[in-house]
């Protein structure tokens, strides 16, 4: 996938003014708004109430500070990295049972660095450091599976345990070095020396890191 395209994922709200309902809501939608072009340095709480078109001690009902607001902003970005990865394993129609789940441990790393590449205001807020709850101590309570990138991960490294591809005693610990890989490369991309690379080497970076990974469990 090019740098240029953008990933299919819900959008955020568009910075109408608030008027009624959960506003909440509306002070993270803003800030998605704000995340999506600008980072998490644009995620402050007077520019989300002036997205949101409500007072700036509005905002203090809701979130006790700036650090409490990005939290929730990330958590959101999170969200919508974790519902392209489910797309992406949702896509993997293979039927054999083996290739299946390497192939879906594929497609959500693939799915985790084209969202850096295609959303980096939204990955550099996904991991800003906010408040993330660590992989150490699993998802938050109230964090739906189905969307919540760590979840997913262990999920598909479960599938080849379930098939025989992975055996348990590799199985332990491999999310931290399959996730550590793959975001050392989005970062790479993103904000680091790699950023500049032509569309064809990022590409072939991302295969050598996915193939990595994969024989690594493998073997």
């Amino acid at each position: 996938m090019g740098r240029e395209e953008r990933a299919s994922h819900p959008e955020p709200g568009t910075g109408r003014a608030y008027h009624h309902g959960n506003l909440h809501e509306a002070l993270v939608d803003a800030g998605l708004a704000l995340a999506r072009t600008g980072g998490p340095s644009a995620v402050v709480l007077r520019a989300v109430t002036r997205e949101a078109g409500v007072s700036h001690n509005a905002a203090y009902r809701h979130f006790a500070d700036h650090r409490a607001l990005l939290a929730a902003v990330g958590a959101r970005c999170r969200e919508h990295l974790g519902a392209l990865m489910a797309a992406r394993t949702a896509a993997v129609t293979d039927s054999d049972p083996a290739p299946r789940a390497w192939a879906r441990l594929e497609a959500i790393g693939r799915a985790y660095v084209d969202f850096a590449l295609t959303e980096p205001g939204w990955f550099r807020t996904a991991f800003s450091g906010a408040d993330e709850p660590a992989p150490a101590k699993a998802a938050p309570e109230h964090a739906d599976p189905g969307t919540d990138p760590y979840l997913l991960l262990a999920e598909r490294l479960d599938e080849l345990v379930d098939v025989g591809a992975l055996s348990a005693e590799r199985r332990e610990g491999a999310e931290y070095a399959a996730w550590s890989a793959v975001h050392g490369l989005a970062a790479l991309l993103v904000d680091g020396p790699l950023r500049d690379l032509p569309a064809t080497e990022a590409r072939s970076a991302i295969r050598s890191v996915l193939g990595m990974v994969s024989r690594g469990l493998a073997t």
